[in-house]
């Protein structure tokens, strides 16, 4: 039973590695991991006397903090649902997470949070802080509209309560790239399956050590980042700010002798461009640098793996599978693929056309998957249900394919192919081709609407400081380097890409903001 929930993994490592470092706040204090679990249990007796009960969902918003992974982790304990929320939502925003998740409780730090405290009010949903004594040692709940539970010394309360695989441990929502968001459910079953993954498939043991760059409210940093590596016995550390910061990056990751890191694209450019500009004094001896969220261009790739000494491995994952599902492997264990996001680990994965039927290796068809760490469906949304699981199968809404070493190699999201008069153009093929360009610092291909084909190809570059490259230059480039019906009719030159919250670049997002320019142009040019 204990290897089939999430507690059950962290409190066997605890076992384990009692006085290993579990937790650092980066230049404050550390936690080892039997201290973390004590103050799990702790925090978990807390809300039991305040009234959380299991089933109940409780909402945090916090930066990335050691209130936010007691508090997370407390939730769970109590066999409660953990709702991690972005701090930097709007009122509205926090409104609709907070009414669609249905939570009981909202829990922020000390500071607090006015947009998510005033939607918490307007539903009638109370509110506390929580506070961590400096030296780590008491984690004390506040509000005025609960019970006093500061009070309460007795852990009875937790250490009688069994956590179950199917309780409903994390609920997310997915980042709702063609519609209003979608409310998905994750088990203690389905997160200790993704944790078990990404721990065996990267080999990560007490040894290991990570800085953790990515917002613990989002599925990667706080799966593949947090989770894995607690439940490894190894060890994590939060920067000062809460946040990623590139100036303090490297020198966290000296100071705690990490051992790996995972990011998204955007950041894996920042630290390369930092490291290009203003190199350290020193770097640590990598193991490994995974990439994941986005698609890496192969030129990236191999630019980290020359300035940091490490191999860079791509995964491939998603919200609704808890995190991972395929990633290239260690090197000792098969060849890393530029352009590839390795192989399916822990669950299986198949290429399935219009029909269902399974596609050859080479050939192209929507990514479907199934597993243990696979939810079992959206909440309360019986058509996306439908429409996500059928044939068997959990249906991602990615193009892809398998080579003959069983190697899956994305094309792009379903509804974000551009259709050129026919021609199928993968934005990702583009993307490639454009930050292969020495110039170019950051860059994304997008569909536009066209009269003439349906669809044409833009896309929009930010080029490296200093640099002169303008628009010809750069379809100069995609003519030499591209099929003449995969060159991107225009090319606009900025200098901010919109983003997610995660640093994650959304084709959508984009086309809609450079189209609006367009329109704004016109309008100027010709009047109102």
């Amino acid at each position: 039973m204990e290897n089939l929930t999430l507690t059950g993994l962290l409190k066997k490592a605890a076992e384990q590695f009692p006085s290993h470092r579990a937790l650092s706040a980066s230049g404050k204090f550390d936690l080892t991991h039997a201290q973390l679990q004590e103050l799990i249990d702790q925090a978990a007796s807390r809300l039991i006397a305040v009234g959380v009960k299991p089933g109940d969902v409780v909402a945090l918003t916090f930066s990335n903090t050691v209130e936010f992974v007691i508090m997370f982790l407390a939730v769970i304990r109590a066999r409660a649902t953990a709702a991690p929320l972005n701090a930097a939502y709007t009122q509205d925003e926090f409104e609709f997470y907070l009414s669609d998740s249905e939570s009981k409780i909202l829990l922020t730090s000390e500071q607090g949070n006015q947009a998510a405290q005033a939607a918490a009010s307007k539903l009638e949903i109370p509110h506390a802080t929580v506070s961590l004594s400096h030296a780590g040692g008491e984690i004390k709940l506040s509000s005025s509209s609960l019970p006093d539970a500061n009070t309460v010394s007795d852990l009875k309360s937790v250490s009688g309560i069994v956590n179950d695989p199917s309780d409903v441990s994390l609920f997310l929502h997915t980042s709702g790239t063609t519609s209003r968001p979608k409310g998905v459910p994750l088990t203690q079953l389905n997160l200790a399956s993704s944790v078990q993954n990404i721990k065996t498939v990267y080999k990560l043991t007490e040894t290991d050590s990570t800085v953790i760059v990515l917002p613990l409210f989002h599925v990667h940093g706080l799966l593949a980042g947090l989770l894995s590596s607690l439940a490894a016995g190894a060890a994590v550390t939060l920067p000062a700010a809460g946040r990623f910061s590139a100036s303090t990056f490297w020198s966290d990751m000296v100071t705690y002798n990490a051992t790996w890191y995972t990011a998204v694209p955007t950041i894996h450019q920042i630290i390369l461009d930092r490291h290009l500009s203003k190199p350290e004094p020193v770097y640590p001896k990598l193991r490994f640098i995974r990439s994941c969220s986005a698609s890496l261009a192969p030129s990236i790739l191999t630019n980290l793996e020359e300035s940091f000494g490490a191999p860079v491995l791509e995964a491939y994952a998603m919200t609704e599978a808890s995190h991972q599902m395929s990633t290239n492997p260690l090197p000792e264990n098969g060849s890393h693929k530029a352009g590839s996001v390795g192989k399916p680990m822990g669950l299986e994965m198949a290429i399935l056309d219009e029909n269902g039927v399974p596609q050859p290796a080479e050939v192209n068809g929507e990514v479907c998957i199934r597993g243990p760490n696979v939810t079992k469906g959206y909440k309360n949304n019986p058509e996306a249900n439908k429409a996500a699981f059928s044939f068997g199968w959990f249906h991602t809404g990615d193009i892809g394919f398998m080579d003959s070493e069983g190697y899956l190699h994305l094309v792009g999201r379903i509804k974000e192919l551009i259709n050129r008069g026919g021609e199928k153009i993968s934005p990702i093929e583009v993307d490639a081709v454009l930050l292969s360009h020495p110039e170019v610092a950051q860059a994304v291909a997008f569909g536009v609407p066209d009269d003439k084909y349906g669809e044409e190809i833009n896309c929009a570059i930010i080029p490296r400081e200093g640099s002169n490259m303008d628009q010809e230059e750069m379809l100069k480039y995609c003519k030499k380097n591209l099929t003449s019906f995969k060159v991107p009719k225009k090319v606009f030159i900025t200098d901010n890409l919109p983003k997610t919250a995660t640093g994650k670049i959304q084709r959508r997002i984009v086309a809609e903001h450079f189209l609006a320019q367009i329109s704004a142009a016109k309008v100027s040019k010709f009047g109102a």
